[in-house]
């Protein structure tokens, strides 16, 4: 059941769509890490605004009057006395990128959360889209959603404390994998809210308080309730897509229930057969990639679900699926396969380049693009982070290899989850896997002849925060 705190609104939108100079003055105003008394903090550069940012009202003064005189000035500019406009702010809000030059710094994270039972290993996290939480899976089948730390608000960074759930949404059994909704705002809370699949129907969480909102169910030709393997929201948030043992069913977010459209992907022996395992939309393009057990990949029309090309390449099972930017490749990874293929689709079957890593279990290991495109990462389930410039041209022929541009070791245990945050230089990275205990060895049987006791398993699960901005020594609000 899930806990009855709600996650409260974050101070402000990190994402510099939601920023308003007032609100980021207000945040700012935090006691000073040294023990000095807070005082009033300078007036912060103007924030960059995304288009479509919600909560964007205009400032009003103690008189009811909107800010800047008779009139609303343009943006970036106020009403001079003269009746002329002068620039309001100069200098804009700087937001620092992503850069690579070296390992990244790690903030803060979350270990004790994980710790209360053996074994409960993480898998994967991701960033919600507007970038005010993060969400992790566990083994203890329990979804919890982590609040952006308070400290990043500020002018000044102290040390952080150890990051801890707002909300925690328990499935009752393992959980196959789950999806934010892709217009998700914490200015508009009818938004936010996010899907996981489990054995159980397909669950809609709320996530501010952890409510259940809604469900989607799927039935099999004996009329038996299946469950679904992958989600993924249409860019537009409009339809939610479920993959199953060769079909792809389709469920209209506005309307929860059994309603839904069923494309198989394998027809008289003909398509895309095994478990769809992840399904991802092109940002750029009207279609969509399902990639399957089965060692595929398939891609198809969004609209009608016509097979337009299948992929095939790997030597694993395809565990996730990811596009480009600018629509022009798709990322695929999979189980026990020691690559990730860039696929060039302008040339469908073509592949680019392989990234190579290590992936030695059935895990789902993801991956992830920061906004640009340019950098991939991942990790390792030896616990290595990979950084790959993709624009960088590859070596090798026939077969060309694409080489990291840095590598860092997060710890000693596997990297499953890699999640960039949509606007800030930070990485979130979850880790743990299956840990089977380590027998003593012949000599020290016990006495009655029997095995002796076994080692305890020891991983390291956890949830890791790092800075990955262009100085260590940046902060966010400069």
């Amino acid at each position: 059941m899930p806990e009855s705190r709600p996650r409260s609104l974050p101070p402000t939108q990190l994402s510099a769509r939601a920023m308003e100079a007032e609100t980021l003055a207000d945040a700012a105003c935090v006691a000073d890490p040294g023990g000095g008394a807070a005082g009033p903090p300078e007036p912060p550069p103007k924030a960059a605004r995304q288009n479509g940012s919600p909560g964007a009202e205009p400032q009003e003064d103690p008189g009811g009057e909107p800010a800047g005189g008779e009139g609303l000035a343009e943006a970036g500019t106020e009403v001079a006395e003269d009746g002329g406009q002068e620039p309001e702010w100069e200098d804009e809000y700087y937001v620092p990128g992503y850069a690579f030059l070296g390992p990244p710094r790690l903030l803060t994270g979350a270990w004790g959360e994980y710790n209360h039972l053996p074994e409960n290993f993480l898998k994967g996290c991701k960033w919600a889209p507007d970038g005010s939480c993060l969400l992790t899976n566990s083994a203890d089948n329990t979804l919890r959603i982590y609040n952006l730390p308070c400290e990043l608000y500020g002018q000044e960074w102290g040390a952080e404390a150890e990051m801890s759930p707002v909300l925690r949404m328990a499935e009752g059994d393992t959980i196959y994998d789950y999806c934010w909704f892709p217009l998700m705002s914490s200015a508009d809370p009818p938004t936010c809210f996010f899907a996981s699949s489990s054995r159980d129907p397909v669950h809609v969480w709320d996530a501010f308080c952890g409510d259940l909102r809604a469900t989607f169910r799927s039935y099999n030709h004996l009329d038996e309730l299946t469950a679904a393997h992958s989600l993924c929201f249409t860019p537009d948030g409009s339809q939610l897509f479920c993959g199953f043992d060769k079909t792809v069913r389709v469920f209209e977010t506005e309307r929860p229930g059994r309603v839904c459209e069923s494309r198989p992907t394998f027809v008289k022996k003909q398509g895309q057969s095994g478990i769809i395992s992840c399904i991802a939309f092109s940002p750029a393009q009207p279609l969509y990639a399902c990639a399957s057990y089965s060692r595929t990949v398939g891609l198809y029309s969004r609209a009608e679900g016509t097979a337009l090309a299948v992929l095939q390449g790997h030597r694993g099972g395809i565990t996730h699926a990811l596009f480009s930017p600018d629509g022009t490749r798709l990322f695929t990874g999979g189980r026990k396969d020691p690559e990730i293929l860039s696929w060039d689709l302008r040339q469908p079957g073509r592949v680019l380049f392989s990234m190579r890593r290590s992936v030695a279990t059935n895990q789902r290991l993801y991956f992830d693009l920061e906004p640009s495109g340019r950098f991939l990462l991942s990790g390792t389930t030896e616990g290595l982070v990979s950084v790959w410039d993709t624009a960088q041209p590859p070596t090798g022929d026939p077969e060309p290899v694409l080489e990291p541009v840095l590598q860092f070791q997060a710890l000693r245990d596997c990297v499953n989850g890699i999640s960039l945050h949509p606007s800030l230089p930070l990485l979130a990275s979850a880790s743990g896997q299956r840990e089977f205990p380590e027998p003593w060895d012949s000599g020290e049987d016990d006495e009655e002849g029997g095995p002796g006791p076994q080692r305890p398993a020891r991983g390291q699960n956890c949830l890791q925060l790092w800075w990955c901005g262009e100085n260590e020594g940046h902060h966010p609000a400069p």
